[in-house]
């Protein structure tokens, strides 16, 4: 099912030439991956991925995630990607698609709060919805976000917004302040320099 799931994210590349993970393995473990990768593509972004019936359900944020309840960050809902792209940082060529530099800004596990009440609701059934709660365990980010789907289309259009709980503060802005890798310490520079020497 998973194979499936990916081909269109195997269709868009050429991964001899991206680097990028083919995606042939789905984990069995019984955690949920959540990623957010800042993505200096043809604009800058930060990609929000969550791990989904074997694949990571996937989101572009312009402004990435934000630690204000009152704020709604647009999250472009794109192709599924395969699990072990959680862990791609690196240098996309120029020309191919999404090219830029990718860097693993935020990783962690995730629950869903809808599974957890008298109406429960799994998350595939929550996406098909289009209102998504869950919590987040990450090195950044951590408490309760929603992702409310508002448009449908090619590319559906959702809104990410932070719960108003203990990690709620307005005062914050982590997409600023917080620019290193959570997996190699790297800023998105030196990813850059270093996959360029």
């Amino acid at each position: 099912m998973a194979r499936d799931n990916l081909k269109e994210y195997r269709d868009k590349r050429d991964v001899k030439q991206s680097g990028e993970p083919k995606g042939k393995s789905a984990s069995k473990s019984g955690k949920h991956t959540f990623v957010i990768q800042k993505h200096d593509a043809s604009q800058l972004h930060y990609d929000f991925r969550l791990e989904m019936d074997g694949v990571l359900k996937s989101w572009a944020v312009p402004k990435g995630p934000s630690l204000d309840p009152s704020e709604k960050r647009l999250a472009v809902e794109v192709e599924d990607h395969p699990l072990d792209y959680a862990d791609f940082e690196g240098v996309i060529p120029e020309g191919e698609y999404g090219g830029g530099t990718v860097m693993v800004w935020d990783q962690g596990t995730y629950r869903n709060l809808r599974e957890e009440g008298d109406k429960s609701t799994t998350m595939q059934q929550a996406f098909e919805k289009g209102l998504i709660e869950v919590w987040l365990d990450g090195e950044k980010l951590n408490g309760g976000y929603v992702l409310k789907r508002f448009r449908e289309g090619k590319k559906p259009q959702w809104l990410l917004i932070k719960m108003d709980d203990e990690g709620a503060d307005a005062r914050r802005n982590p997409t600023s302040t917080e620019n290193k890798s959570v997996k190699t310490g790297r800023e998105m520079k030196a990813i850059a320099n270093e996959e360029k020497a």
